[in-house]
């Protein structure tokens, strides 16, 4: 009885550190650039990125996962492009609002199997199409009526989306290839793209904002969200691999649709970002369909494997009965015994 209240505590507090991290970053990124003044995202993403990879590599040292080394040319393109997609979110968020923000980072997951089905030929039920066309139909009306839309913002939510895509398309496939965890690929290919954006990142920001972040003048305050924003975001990954790791794959779905939630009531409430009736409905029906998504991919994955097990367990009772009844060469035995 003790045990599973432990273990019932651990899951609720693996949930609330998720929730508490992914709503608690968006809203303190927002806040640094755009209520104090701090717009250099991409500088600001290579920071995280350089404290993620030290976070891992202590774990590592206390054995939380174990370490896989991995083809260097592999990790370098998968590291510079998924710098380079994070880069271009964080852009999206400094450029745009919150609401625009998370529908591009929803968009994200339709966009990925229209990439699969035209150059992977994969093929997605009926159940997951119309599924897919109500989170469409909800991006569209939030984002036609965003008051905050404009041409940079729109540019760099596309680029986003589309290195995103690609990234998570060669995510999956360099982790079945190799045999290797979501941590250790991101161990691997973290201080590249942390070197990336180290590199590139003060270059793009000044090119965007006209700025440099060299002369910018930090303030205490400044400086606070900064740190604040870099263990946070150490907190997000670990958060992610323990949500999953203690409950579910659909649970953690479920999870980021609350987290979406609360980012929009957050950023209308503290940040005063602007919100309409059509806002507020667009998101609604966007949140509809990814939960629709979600539920049809899980059923999908579970009829699926109950169908491997049956086929399974009929092979396996074939191989246990035929001994029984043939002798050599597959024929039957006479029965001889005595009635």
């Amino acid at each position: 009885m003790g045990e599973m209240t432990s273990f019932q505590l651990g899951v609720v507090g693996a949930l609330f550190l998720s929730v508490a991290s992914s709503v608690s970053i968006v809203i303190c990124n927002k806040a640094l650039m755009s209520n104090l003044g701090f717009p250099f995202a991409t500088t600001l993403t290579s920071w995280h990125l350089m404290v993620t990879y030290c976070t891992l590599h202590v774990a590592l040292k206390f054995n939380f996962f174990e370490n896989k080394p991995i083809d260097m040319k592999t990790v370098m393109l998968f590291g510079i492009l998924n710098g380079v997609s994070i880069g271009f979110l964080n852009l999206s968020l400094g450029f745009n609002s919150i609401g625009f923000y998370q529908m591009t980072k929803l968009a994200i997951i339709p966009f990925t199997v229209l990439l699969e089905t035209i150059f992977l030929k994969k093929q997605f039920s009926r159940n997951i199409k119309f599924a897919l066309f109500v989170l469409l139909i909800g991006v569209g009306y939030a984002s036609i009526t965003d008051l905050q839309l404009n041409f940079v913002g729109t540019i760099l939510s596309l680029l986003a989306i589309v290195t995103t895509c690609v990234g998570q398309i060669l995510t999956n496939t360099i982790q079945k290839r190799l045999n290797i965890s979501s941590t250790q690929l991101l161990y691997q290919s973290a201080p590249f793209q942390a070197a990336i954006l180290f590199v590139s990142g003060p270059v793009v920001d000044q090119f965007l904002t006209k700025q440099s972040v060299f002369a910018y003048k930090y303030s205490p305050i400044v400086v606070g969200f900064i740190l604040l924003s870099c263990l946070i975001a150490v907190s997000v990954n670990f958060s992610t691999f323990l949500v999953i790791g203690k409950t579910s794959p659909v649970t953690y779905q479920v999870l980021g649709h609350l987290k979406t939630c609360l980012v929009l009531a957050f950023g209308y409430t503290l940040l005063h970002d602007p919100f309409t009736s059509r806002n507020i409905i667009g998101i609604l029906v966007a949140i509809v369909g990814m939960g629709l998504y979600s539920y049809f991919c899980v059923n999908e994955t579970k009829r699926k494997q109950v169908g491997d097990l049956s086929s399974m367990t009929q092979v396996k009772d074939k191989d246990t009965t035929a001994p029984l009844l043939a002798g050599k060469n597959g024929q039957v035995k006479e029965n001889n015994s005595l009635v």
